[in-house]
């Protein structure tokens, strides 16, 4: 269970159920559908969810997220001591994550785009 919330949490592990505010404070502002994959370590192989991006803040509902996308498309993302880090560019990005299951270290990429 705590390797599947590693992953959703993460880009929460990148929202669902929150709708996109009509005028956007950041150019990334809406709903990202982001896929975590696990190419090292214990976590689960592969994860989607639905991630928020409001006035460059991201949340997902009943996670404790803490991150941004800078107007750069800069991501920083942090949960449960697991971190995520990337690039996006208009409706589409990627990078890398990292964190832990069990104590055991685990990492991969992650994709998202916007919907």
């Amino acid at each position: 269970m705590r390797r599947h919330r590693i992953g959703l949490a993460l880009f929460a592990s990148v929202m669902t159920g929150v709708a996109a505010p009509a005028l956007a404070q950041s150019p990334y502002d809406g709903l990202w559908t982001v896929t975590i994959v696990t190419s090292s370590g214990s976590c689960e192989p592969t994860a989607s969810s639905t991630l928020t991006v409001a006035d460059g803040k991201i949340s997902a509902p009943g996670a404790d997220v803490t991150g941004s996308v800078g107007r750069e498309g800069l991501v920083k993302v942090s949960i449960n001591g697991a971190y995520a880090n990337g690039q996006i560019s208009g409706n589409s990005g990627s990078g890398k994550w990292n964190g832990a299951s069990a104590g055991i270290p685990c990492s991969g990429r992650w994709q998202a785009s916007r919907q």
